[in-house]
């Protein structure tokens, strides 16, 4: 059996999918979004290609934590300058950017390095129910 990897030029069409984040784990939800956007759910997977398709998440106010995470998860952002650290809990992120949540998530289920920069620009997630890609006639993602 020969080992066939995909090139850059014969990666077929990106396909659309959605997801519908209320009431799942962030965690889990993560996995499945980071290996639909890199193609590991396809049988031409190629570590070295960007043969993934595009990802909807729609509801992601409504996604789900264990534990004390709510309370205890803390998001730090740092301005390069002294003393200008800020640090802010899942829920008050949840409350004013509830996107950043799934997005951080994802991200750091990605590798580092350009390739993932460009998947990671396929990932398109909303707070509600409303999206403005059914044109794209997205299929659903089974989480």
């Amino acid at each position: 059996m020969k080992t066939t990897l995909v090139r850059k030029e014969d990666v077929q069409h990106k396909a659309w999918r959605i997801v519908d984040a209320a009431g799942v784990v962030l965690g889990k939800l993560a996995v499945k979004v980071a290996d639909a956007l890199r193609g590991k759910d396809k049988p031409t997977f190629t570590p070295h290609v960007d043969n993934g398709d595009f990802v909807i998440v729609i509801n992601a106010d409504k996604v789900k934590v264990t534990g004390k995470k709510e309370e205890d998860k803390k998001y730090m952002f740092y301005s390069m300058y002294v003393g200008n650290e800020r640090r802010t809990s899942l829920k008050k992120m949840r409350e004013h950017r509830p996107e950043f949540i799934i997005e951080h998530a994802v991200k750091g289920m990605l590798q580092k390095n350009r390739l993932a920069n460009a998947m990671i620009r396929k990932l398109r997630v909303y707070a509600g129910t409303e999206h403005p890609h059914s044109a794209q006639q997205p299929k659903p993602l089974v989480i």
